[in-house]
């Protein structure tokens, strides 16, 4: 994985998506990180974290994984509340790229796994799909990860991620905490194959990022 390029993802007009089943999710915070993410697949609580998680429905493991860079920003923000310490969330808004590790789910998972982000239940289908894709972005609710983005358009299937329906500056910053930190380090090391260095000078340079440091 670690030698693999990343993918660079934006929405194009000349896309078009073949296919909404399956999908591609993209994790750019803790989910970077495949051990954290088979929580929410598998059911159960990640390291660091004092939230459990009931899994998917349909518990395989992804179909496939790649490395890709999302057009936008990352930024910290308000308390969460599995890691304690600022959120990470996307804005496709602001300049520059976002590293992510893109999974491909069943529309099904992918519709479990918003749901837990959502602190919902896993419970049936996510039509937000289909409108994600046909729009850039469909909300379910005003809160936190309850926005649907489809980033653009991979091997046929939409990307899509999770983030809030405001933008960076509406909301004021706040800087994760180590543990989350060191779970989003794990994942970059193993997806993009990033030094520490290169993963501390990334964070650091985020609205709300922790100060510079080896995670």
């Amino acid at each position: 994985m670690a030698g693999r390029d990343p993918i660079q993802i934006s929405r194009r007009p000349g896309d078009r998506v073949r296919s909404l089943d399956p999908v591609w999710y993209a994790g750019y915070g803790s989910n970077l990180d495949a051990e954290r993410f088979r929580c929410y697949l598998s059911g159960g609580r990640p390291p660091g974290g004092s939230r459990d998680h009931p899994g998917c429905r349909d518990s395989s493991p992804p179909l496939d994984d790649r490395p890709v860079l999302l057009a936008g920003g990352l930024y910290f923000a308000l308390e969460s509340r599995t890691w304690t310490g600022g959120m990470a969330f996307y804005d496709p808004e602001l300049p520059g790229a976002v590293a992510a590790r893109a999974y491909l789910l069943t529309a099904d998972q992918f519709a479990d796994v918003a749901a837990q982000e959502m602190h919902r239940l896993p419970s049936g289908p996510l039509e937000l799909i289909a409108a994600a894709v046909a729009d850039g972005r469909a909300s379910t609710g005003p809160g936190r990860y309850e926005t649907v983005v489809c980033a653009g358009v991979l091997d046929g299937c939409p990307v899509l991620t999770l983030t809030a329906p405001w933008r960076a500056g509406d909301v004021p910053p706040n800087p994760p905490a180590p543990a989350y930190v060191a779970t989003i380090a794990r994942g970059l090391r193993a997806s993009h194959g990033w030094t520490d260095e290169r993963v501390a000078d990334y964070l650091a340079g985020c609205p709300g990022g922790p100060a510079k440091a080896h995670p």
